[in-house]
């Protein structure tokens, strides 16, 4: 395999062999080391929500370019063997993968660098309640279950499916487990659920999780993201404040969410404020496509072909296909900006929906 680059628009279909000189672990050049992992396992999702896709017409990439199992354990040993710490398993919807507790048990017993990987995913809840016990039994150590709303009518219509009573299920089965923190997502949208977040955080509470709002996002697959329609943490903070006090919770570290304790304690809201209070300087994380790109960040235009890698090292032995999987993982880590610029006018959306990258 050829140790330069060659670019194809915008992807890399081959690592940078001087980048072998930076060691062990996977630093950036602006000094950040990267401890986690993001694997998209479809892009296939059971709900349509408004923000995120079309209710059709959605073209979904096809069953052969979907990364096998074996692939994504095998790219997993050589990123836990760089440092990577935590898996998280998203989509689309991961619980569609029909191998889904197979993935988790295999990721679970990975020994990395620092010991043993922890596995965490995010998902809609829908038929968490029927596999949740085989996917902890597997190894699942930390969830985060999306919901916006808990209204019924306001559901069915954001998510173009009728399906609160399965979010609902999932959530009690998470509650009712041993896996905390557990966490609940929520995307704050003007005219949608802004009159609901303190009934959100309620909500969350009564379960014992925790809600993190998330600050809506230039990453729908039909582009049709509005700035002014995004409900900013600024705004979050202040209808939250009308009912309680919030005091922040210090050592944040590189997680992408900003905490507050309610009233003193013991629960807490989060908010990640990508758009508006970016948190780029302390990024941890790195993405794959369930089609096999490697991605440096969620609003890049730039991915790093690991699919053609692994067609290019077919045959090889194990230890050259890991080498040119963490060559190529360095490459994509080098090659990290700064930051996102969303807030520049020179941002462009990436072409890719979230469905697509992978939550």
């Amino acid at each position: 395999m050829t140790a330069v680059p060659v670019a194809i628009g915008r992807r890399m279909t081959a690592p940078d062999a001087a980048l072998a000189a930076m060691g062990d672990r996977l630093v950036d050049t602006h000094g950040r080391v990267h401890r986690d992992l993001r694997i998209s396992l479809t892009d296939r999702c059971s709900l349509r929500c408004t923000y995120c896709m079309p209710e059709q017409g959605n073209e979904w990439l096809a069953r052969s370019s979907i990364l096998s199992t074996d692939e994504i354990v095998e790219v997993a040993e050589v990123a836990a063997s760089l440092g990577i710490r935590t898996f998280r398993l998203t989509g689309g919807e991961p619980l569609l993968r029909r191998d889904i507790v197979d993935v988790v048990r295999r990721i679970a017993r990975i020994e990395g660098a620092d010991g043993p990987v922890e596995v965490a995913m995010t998902t809609n809840g829908i038929s968490l309640a029927d596999k949740l016990p085989a996917l902890i039994d597997a190894g699942l150590t930390r969830l985060n279950i999306s919901i916006d709303t808990i209204d019924r009518q306001r559901f069915a219509d954001l998510t173009r499916r009728d399906r609160l009573d399965d979010v609902l299920e999932g959530i009690a089965a998470a509650a009712a487990s041993e896996l905390r923190p557990l966490k609940l997502n929520a995307v704050a949208m003007r005219g949608v659920n802004d009159d609901e977040l303190a009934d959100l955080v309620e909500f969350a509470m009564s379960v014992g999780a925790q809600l993190r709002f998330i600050e809506q996002m230039p990453l729908d697959a039909g582009h049709t993201w509005d700035r002014a329609s995004m409900v900013t943490r600024e705004e979050i903070l202040e209808a939250l404040g009308e009912r309680w006090r919030l005091d922040p919770v210090p050592g944040r570290g590189g997680a992408p969410a900003e905490k507050w304790r309610i009233d003193g304690g013991p629960h807490e809201v989060g908010v990640i404020a990508s758009v508006t209070a970016p948190f780029c300087g302390a990024c941890d994380r790195l993405r794959l496509t369930a089609d096999g790109q490697f991605r440096n960040c969620l609003f890049s235009n730039a991915e790093y072909d690991l699919a053609a890698v692994l067609r290019e090292e077919q045959g090889s032995g194990s230890a050259a296909r890991a080498d040119a999987i963490a060559d190529l993982l360095r490459s994509c880590v080098h090659g990290k900006l700064p930051g996102h610029a969303i807030n520049d006018p020179s941002f462009l959306q990436p072409a890719r929906g979230m469905n697509a990258i992978g939550g």
